[in-house]
């Protein structure tokens, strides 16, 4: 399945670029292969619309803000956030015509991050209810390209025999290749996944869950949320929780921008943000070193490719895109045969 040629995707909200990274000046981004400039409006608020001006296609994420509107660096012609041009320099004297316009796109903030839209979405931004806890803290983690499918990423936060063979210097048990309990629960836009695993707490984890023990019991409470963003809820048996919300937005079929945050119930006086992130960043690359050998044109037919039981996530997850796929018309037709 190849992302861009399926305009399935584009009715998804994706976390783009941080909010931050607007603070100065515009940036590029690429969606399903649609290169986008996004930039603040005077209001602050956050906007996109096609990185290409409608005059002679300069990239407007190379020319600057202007009372809260892009101006091209080209001749000058400036563009508001519904991409309605309202300056052009060499036409003062004259009205403006309706044609000169560029495509603007859905744009909303929201975890911290700018999320867009290319298309009249079909559900909202995922919701994380301990984003707007005060219990709980968010710490930014990661933001970077992966070379791989965002799908294959989604299956694998839901694999749980693959920590023994990947995870060998953070978290994985020899001791416990599958987990000990697997439970799923759908809804139409959801997977829900409750599995218990054994693992290794190497001397860093065990600072930042304040915990003695070296082995322990993970309990995970997985969300996936259609089609590319899932939340780990981990709990360990002293209380402390460890959430982990990725987001693996499609920047075209081979590439995918990863974004990552966690929430924790616990303060920055008890563990710091660098010392999570650390770990964090330990898992991560041991996920990417893999992920990234991985075929991106993930086959949703899953006759294409052999299984086991713990692949029965993945499974579901395939099942209910290809489902998605024939419901809204798209392209790519696909069969799903289980196990």
């Amino acid at each position: 399945m190849l992302v861009t040629k399926q305009p399935l995707f584009r009715k998804f909200w994706y976390p783009v670029i941080p909010l931050s990274e607007l603070s100065e000046q515009p940036q590029a981004f690429e969606l399903l292969g649609e290169p986008l400039v996004l930039w603040l409006d005077r209001e602050g608020k956050p906007a996109a619309v096609r990185d290409r001006c409608c005059h002679r296609s300069a990239k407007l994420s190379l020319g600057k803000v202007v009372e809260g509107n892009i101006c091209c660096p080209y001749h000058g012609w400036t563009f508001n956030s519904s991409g309605i041009c309202v300056c052009v320099p060499q036409n003062k004297h004259n009205s403006i015509s309706p044609s000169y316009k560029v495509p603007a796109y859905r744009c909303v903030e929201k975890y911290g991050y700018v999320w867009v839209c290319l298309d009249e979405p079909l559900i909202n931004i995922p919701d994380i209810p301990e984003a707007e806890d005060s219990e709980y803290r968010l710490i930014p983690e990661f933001y970077e390209r992966w070379n791989c499918a965002g799908l294959r990423v989604m299956e694998n936060e839901l694999d749980m025999a693959h920590p023994t063979f990947v995870h060998t210097t953070t978290f994985g048990s020899e001791e416990h290749p599958i987990p000990d309990v697997m439970e799923f629960q759908e809804t139409e836009w959801e997977l829900y996944y409750h599995s218990v695993l054994g693992v290794e707490n190497p001397q860093q984890q065990q600072q930042n869950l304040n915990l003695e023990e070296t082995k322990t019991l993970r309990t995970i409470d997985g969300t996936w949320f259609v089609p590319f963003t899932v939340k780990l809820r981990i709990a360990y048996p002293n209380g402390k929780v460890h959430i982990i919300v990725n987001t693996m937005t499609p920047i075209n079929d081979s590439a995918s921008q990863m974004v990552q945050f966690c929430l924790r119930n616990d303060t920055e006086a008890e563990v710091k943000s660098s010392e999570v992130i650390a770990f964090d960043r330990a898992v991560t690359l041991e996920d990417k070193r893999i992920l990234e050998s991985t075929d991106y044109d993930v086959p949703l037919d899953v006759s294409q490719e052999q299984h086991m039981i713990t692949d029965k996530p993945g499974i579901i997850i395939r099942r209910k895109i290809a489902a998605l796929l024939k419901k809204y018309g798209e392209v790519e037709q696909t069969r799903i045969r289980f196990l």
